[in-house]
């Protein structure tokens, strides 16, 4: 057996060596944290488990699927992450949608960071959560993941909008209350008017909205919309139910006294394909 010169085991050892680095920078994150709920809706939805996700209860309550893993930790506030916790978690990947009060130089130097750029004006929000998953599915070495929950989302819009064209539907108004006097109601450059848009069914509000495709009006308004049926976002808080049911305001809209009101469980609006394919989902149920 020929023995090797020093200058082929140098040369050996210098290859093993880039071969290591080069599999290190290719190997995927493992300890994911997500700073926000629209980031943590991806992440799992690609089969990942973050280690640590902002706001978890919440999380719950308002976006509800996917579900968290049990051993997800609470990474605090949303607006205002533990970044002690969030050093001593020692993240290879931190992920969020900055722009609402986030900053992201302020988590730079824990972790890489992946911004999630939904409202950012450049495309429709449907279309960018579409490429940003697939972008976030390439950073996760789960590409083929990305791909199919693409093609899943996709496919379950298809079967919503069979479902619903069985069926004439009159338009629609989606909303989410917050008190006795005022809604959330969301329009034209929200995640829900795409689907709405994709399930070929008409948005009966048409008024201005936000740069995250929402206007917050007082009930009066949405007089506008007619006998339009009424969408309502759950979680609806308790008390504000009560004070509903006894408000004149609403008791007298078209849509209430027509009984042309519909609840669906949480769909977090400013979410991602998972969310788009909740509510296609549930508005096809809808009787």
């Amino acid at each position: 057996m020929a023995l090797l010169t020093r200058r082929q085991c140098l040369a050996g050892l210098a290859a093993a060596g880039l071969a290591a680095r080069a599999g290190t920078a290719r190997a995927a994150p493992a300890r994911i944290v997500c700073l926000e709920w629209t980031s943590a809706e991806m992440v799992v939805s690609l089969g990942a488990t973050p280690i640590a996700v902002g706001d978890i209860r919440g999380y719950h309550d308002w976006v509800e699927g996917p579900a968290l893993p049990q051993t997800t930790i609470d990474l605090g506030s949303r607006g205002e992450p533990n970044l002690e916790l969030l050093g001593e978690l020692r993240p290879d990947l931190i992920v969020g949608a900055y722009g609402y009060g986030l900053d992201e130089s302020s988590f730079t130097g824990l972790a890489p960071t992946f911004n999630v750029p939904f409202y950012s004006g450049k495309a429709a929000p449907y279309a960018q959560a579409q490429e940003v998953t697939l972008q976030l599915g390439d950073l996760l070495g789960r590409g083929g993941e990305a791909h199919d929950l693409v093609e899943r989302i996709e496919a379950s819009i298809a079967q919503a909008r069979a479902t619903i064209e069985q069926k004439p539907r009159k338009p629609l108004c989606v909303v989410s209350m917050f008190d006795d006097r005022h809604v959330r109601v969301y329009g034209a450059g929200s995640l829900l008017q795409d689907v709405l848009d994709r399930l070929g069914l008409v948005n009966a509000w048409t008024g201005a909205t936000s740069g995250w495709g929402f206007s917050t009006v007082g009930i009066e308004e949405l007089v506008a919309v007619g006998d339009a049926q009424l969408i309502s976002l759950d979680p609806i808080p308790q008390h504000v139910r009560i004070r509903i049911a006894r408000s004149s305001l609403w008791a007298n809209l078209p849509c209430v006294r027509n009984g042309e009101v519909r609840s669906i469980p949480p769909v977090w609006p400013f979410g991602g394909l998972a969310a788009a394919g909740r509510f296609a989902t549930f508005v096809a149920g809808m009787s």
